[in-house]
């Protein structure tokens, strides 16, 4: 945390300032006095030199897939014009990021870019702090060292070859696979354990602060009760209208968890006037405002919070999320109105088709739960006297002191997305992307402990979302990829005679057969040969190596194997094609089947 009362350091070319302490200053600045500097925004390429050339990534910041993207002008940035909801713009365009005048500070972690070079985890070190030999290297204005993970080299580089290491990059195993280089998996262990070393440092000094400054939530209305906004309404219904359960007053417990309570079933309250258990029925959390105890307190990295006083129970009512009810054109006007104060907290919650919650101005406690993508509480949309409502209910067991949160689903509109902190194993990075998948919960843990008692469990190995090569000519660059569940091939559109990328759910030419289109069913590993039941008997077997299916071509222990992905060249035979001479000419049955796909 940077105290606001130091002093300022301003560039002597342009109005940019910083407060004169390297937690705020751009990297890359050049210190002319104690109050005197050139920023980065000064930094001109010079010709001839590589590592002055602007590179862009080739996926899409938002969904991570290739194809036709939009890049910043200013830093590696990509996005699909799609993703950000937005029209092809003319002449330059910068990501929100580099709008906002966002640059990197020292001591951050990057992925860099150098030659042709995979990116690589660095750390950005203050000049002060490298060699002397690195010192003497020669550098211009917006320039700065880095420290690459693994290796310890040093390059002086720029913000258009570089962009942040996030949480999720922390968090994720998918690049620590089999077949990776050993410095490389080093780097990445590395670049890991530093990134949460700075990012504690960083979330310890912003408690101090807060704990000195004594700082307390940002105000707002405290309210009971949802409060309609204009032409909105809280409907209430008739008792005629309320449904009747089954329950008994003489039950154990009327309309309870354990129940068989119809109400309760189809997510309605029961009413005390209707419901035969009377004043016994357990079933009027809403109406009662039985809400578990709970307290606001200050989190390390994601501001204000909710914790639970005393321990929850599974699928225990929480609290009831309670804010100003509000129309679509209301809704809008807020989110409008944000946008342009630069405001970037929101407490919006879908009621129906056309009601919103908004907690911001007025609401309760409900409105501190923070967003996780492993959350240990859930929304569940109630019927009470005839209206919605929403609560928070308990997904698993809670002890007391433990930081309730939820999902918050969002809907990402721009790249102005909101990097996730939430920490969980499935973290998806951002706000609004979906978690990978969750890891199974106790309950099936167990099941699958006793179901496989005794067995020799095998080593699950990490599977890769997508490859990074085209699986047609092996080369790299932008893509487009298969959405067959569980396939993670990409292909060059000019490789599958594309001529603009496949829109929809689009499944690559690999999952039909070489002769007759149809959906295959067995295919060789090492190329794209694949068949249907009919005619994959005679040309895939199983390899007496390696134990994979494979073709003929691909058999290690053939006359000639191939390596994978390398073709085999003929010359056309005049002779009658026969099922023996079939797998010779299989290359040419791929294009054909190219072809078939997408006539």
């Amino acid at each position: 945390m940077v105290n606001f009362l130091c002093r300022l350091v301003r560039c002597v070319r342009c109005p940019v300032a910083y407060h004169a302490t390297d937690l705020c200053m751009a990297a890359g600045s050049v210190v002319l006095s104690n109050n005197s500097i050139i920023c980065p925004n000064h930094f001109a390429p010079r010709r001839g030199v590589k590592n002055h050339e602007h590179v862009n990534v080739s996926w899409c910041f938002v969904c991570t897939e290739g194809g036709s993207l939009l890049c910043c002008e200013s830093c590696p940035a990509a996005f699909h014009r799609e993703c950000l909801n937005m029209e092809m713009p003319k002449g330059s365009w910068f990501c929100n990021d580099c709008k906002a005048g966002k640059k990197p500070r020292y001591q951050d972690i990057l992925w860099v870019k150098v030659g042709r070079y995979r990116w690589w985890p660095a750390e950005v070190s203050h000049p002060k702090t490298i060699p002397e030999n690195i010192q003497r290297m020669r550098h211009d204005v917006g320039e700065f060292p880095v420290h690459f993970f693994g290796s310890n080299d040093y390059l002086w580089t720029y913000q258009a070859r570089v962009f942040p290491y996030m949480d999720v990059d922390a968090n994720s195993k998918e690049k620590m696979g089999k077949g990776v280089d050993a410095t490389y998996k080093k780097a990445l262990e590395e670049a890991a354990v530093r990134f949460r070393e700075l990012q504690a440092e960083k979330e310890l000094r912003q408690l101090q602060e807060d704990r000195k400054n004594d700082r307390k939530p940002p105000p707002y209305k405290h309210i009971k009760v949802n409060r309609p906004i204009g032409k909105v309404q809280i409907l209430t219904a008739d008792l005629s209208e309320i449904p009747r359960c089954n329950c008994k007053a003489t039950d154990e417990s009327p309309c309870g968890n354990d129940s068989e309570c119809i109400n309760r079933m189809l997510l309605y309250e029961c009413h005390p006037q209707v419901c035969p258990a009377a004043e016994r029925c357990l079933n009027q959390a809403f109406t009662k405002r039985q809400y578990s105890q709970v307290q606001i307190f200050r989190t390390l990295s994601r501001g204000w919070g909710l914790r639970c006083v005393h321990d929850i129970k599974k699928g225990q009512f929480v609290t009831e999320y309670v804010g100003e009810v509000i129309g679509e054109d209301e809704c809008r006007s807020r989110i409008r109105h944000a946008q342009e104060n630069d405001i970037c907290n929101f407490y919006m919650l879908t009621l129906d088709k056309d009601r919103i919650i908004d907690a911001g101005p007025k609401g309760n406690e409900a409105r501190f739960m923070n967003h996780s993508c492993q959350p240990n509480c859930e929304t569940q949309k109630w019927t009470v006297s005839g209206d919605t409502r929403v609560g928070l209910f308990a997904l698993v067991d809670i002890a007391a002191g433990t930081e309730l949160t939820f999902n918050y689903n969002l809907e990402c509109l721009g790249n102005g997305k909101t990097v996730c902190k939430c920490g969980s194993a499935n973290c998806s990075g951002f706000l609004g992307v979906r978690p990978k998948n969750n890891p199974p919960s106790d309950d099936k843990g167990r099941k699958l402990r006793r179901r496989g008692h005794g067995r020799k469990k095998k080593k699950a190995l990490p599977t890769k979302e997508r490859e990074d090569e085209c699986f047609s000519c092996g080369d790299g660059g932008q893509m487009v990829s298969c959405k067959k569940p569980g396939c993670p091939k990409v292909y060059h559109a000019d490789c599958l005679n594309l001529t603009k990328r496949p829109a929809g759910r689009w499944e690559c030419p690999w999952h039909q057969c070489d002769v007759c289109g149809k959906e295959a069913v067995s295919f060789c590993e090492m190329c794209p040969s694949s068949y249907c039941p009919q005619h994959r008997d005679g040309l895939l077997f199983i390899s007496k190596l390696d134990g994979k299916l494979c073709c003929s071509e691909h058999d290690p222990c053939g006359p000639e194997p191939l390596e994978p992905g390398e073709i085999r060249e003929y010359r056309p035979d005049p002779g009658p094609l026969t099922s023996g001479s079939f797998m010779n000419i299989w290359v040419t049955q791929y294009i054909e089947k190219l072809k078939i796909h997408f006539q």
